[in-house]
């Protein structure tokens, strides 16, 4: 069991990463001025762009990113660890990963995660979307194994995939990560809601660091960056769509309590499934 403090950092990320970046160090450098020792980034930290061709140009591999630079050398002067939400990073075979990127105090790599779930939806009024076209899914799960807690690992539309969660949950996670880069239209829906259920179902805390406001790109994003404890209760919260920091103090011995009080995860059971047909009612109106 340990008390720390967490903080999530909203940012609106326009189209270069290099303005990115010097937004990301301030309010890193802020976080941790507020005594934070985990510090999560929004997913798209080092830029929010539409264009294919300008993804291209500006999205490099972790060596030479700017932002992972940036955080390297950022937690080691800090001596934080400092969780990239996610950036666009150029694999090996010339494709792109939506990627989260955690780094420790001494300024190593210790963890990435690449996004498994693509946010292919088509929405109201008009608005669609095709993450798959521009970036590869993930495949793997992870879970880091930190001197304070055990961190599992999401972005963005993997919040509507219980099943992920549950897995790093039922893998020791006691703090579930969500940065995100939600819609207005999807995080006025459903954004609150969403992130509270995963924190109850999984007794765990959730911190989920959001993009908000209007980008450069033209698309708007919903903000209300939340840290949210193991009861459901949002413990801290951004005020709508500005750039900020949000700290909270996390306990996991609030985890332990909760999983005691339902121990849903110990009660799970496998089952099968049946699928019964209904017999068609003679004479039934056509």
């Amino acid at each position: 069991m340990s008390i720390f403090k967490a903080a999530a950092i909203q940012m609106r990320s326009g189209t270069s990463p290099g303005r990115n970046a010097a937004d990301f160090e301030r309010l890193v450098r802020e976080a941790a001025a507020r005594g934070a020792l985990y510090v999560q980034t929004p997913e798209m930290t080092g830029g929010l762009v539409r264009d294919k061709d300008a993804r291209a140009s500006l999205f490099t591999t972790i060596a030479r990113d700017v932002i992972a630079q940036t955080a390297s050398r950022l937690s080691a002067e800090l001596g934080i660890f400092l969780h990239v939400g996610s950036t666009a990073i150029l694999r090996e075979d010339g494709k792109l990963a939506n990627r989260a990127l955690l780094y420790g105090p001494d300024g190593a790599l210790i963890a990435t995660y690449d996004k498994i779930h693509m946010f292919d939806v088509d929405l109201d009024n008009g608005e669609s979307w095709r993450e798959s076209s521009a970036y590869e899914p993930g495949r793997q799960a992870v879970v880091a194994d930190l001197p304070f807690a055990k961190l599992g690992f999401a972005i963005c539309y993997d919040l509507r995939f219980p099943q992920l969660f549950r897995a790093e949950a039922t893998a020791g996670a006691e703090v579930l990560t969500v940065p995100a880069a939600f819609t207005r239209q999807t995080g006025e829906a459903h954004w609150h809601t969403l992130v509270r259920a995963r924190a109850i179902e999984n007794g765990a805390f959730v911190i989920a660091a959001a993009q908000g406001g209007l980008h450069e790109d033209g698309r708007e994003t919903y903000g209300h960056s939340l840290i949210v404890d193991p009861w459901g209760r949002t413990v801290a919260e951004t005020a709508g769509g500005e750039p900020g920091v949000i700290v909270a103090e996390i306990d996991t011995a609030q985890v332990a309590a909760a999983r005691r009080k339902i121990p849903n995860l110990k009660n799970a059971r496998d089952f099968q499934l049946s699928e019964v047909k209904a017999v068609e009612l003679k004479g039934a109106a056509s």
